[in-house]
């Protein structure tokens, strides 16, 4: 079987855009569908709930509600490429490595090592305990080089300049390590009551003592 090349697989791809695109108004609608390999199909059906569209016509739909949600393609990238980034305080790397997902407009989740169980889960995490570390999928970056990431976003398909809507909010940073809540006694459980102080014991009588109980004083 002979493979299409990808120049030429593209080609047609654009030229259905084109023809897509030059339908009159009354035509019906087209629907280009971007699967979850990436693959680009047209299609005059509407996709279903759980494919998101974007209609030939330059319309985006954006995942999940509200305004703050992402562009659909953005979206994409983001689910097959997770970015996760781990600092520490006090760490200038650290910041850089922030600012350049910030102004790329990457989305990204932060996590912060500062306790020791951080410390001990990154270091199952990456084999060492050097910060920043990120990773981009299932790619693992060490120490921060701007060539170095921004080659991994790229190859990732971030892209360079920000398509972030005004209304999106950064998740705030996490710790790496969720703090354990303090164990609070069951509902219901009540103290035992401390037990009462024992009585004081009366002095035993002098032998020859006369007592209630031996008038006579008789000594055995």
């Amino acid at each position: 079987m002979t493979s299409v090349p990808f120049a030429a697989r593209l080609a047609a791809l654009c030229a259905a855009a084109c023809a897509a695109a030059a339908l009159p108004a009354a035509a019906q609608t087209v629907y280009r569908i971007v699967g979850p390999d990436g693959k680009v199909t047209f299609s005059d059906r509407a996709p279903d709930a759980q494919t998101a569209p974007d209609i030939a016509n330059g319309r985006r739909s954006s995942g999940g509600g509200g305004g703050s949600s992402l562009p659909y393609e953005l979206q994409q990238i983001a689910t097959r490429f997770p970015v996760v980034l781990y600092t520490g305080s006090d760490c200038a790397p650290c910041a850089s490595a922030r600012n350049l997902l910030i102004g790329r407009g990457v989305p990204f989740t932060e996590r912060t090592v500062s306790t020791n169980e951080d410390i001990d889960a990154l270091q199952r995490l990456s084999g060492s305990t050097s910060l920043p570390f990120g990773t981009i999928g299932s790619q693992q970056l060490s120490g921060f080089s701007d060539v170095e990431w921004a080659q991994y976003l790229d190859a990732a398909g971030y892209p360079r300049q920000s398509q972030l809507p005004p209304t999106y909010r950064r998740p705030p940073a996490a710790p790496l390590v969720a703090a354990k809540p303090a164990a609070a006694p069951a509902p219901g459980a009540a103290r035992a009551p401390a037990p009462p102080p024992a009585p004081a014991s009366a002095p035993s009588p002098a032998p020859g003592t006369r007592t209630p109980a031996n008038p006579a004083g008789i000594q055995f």
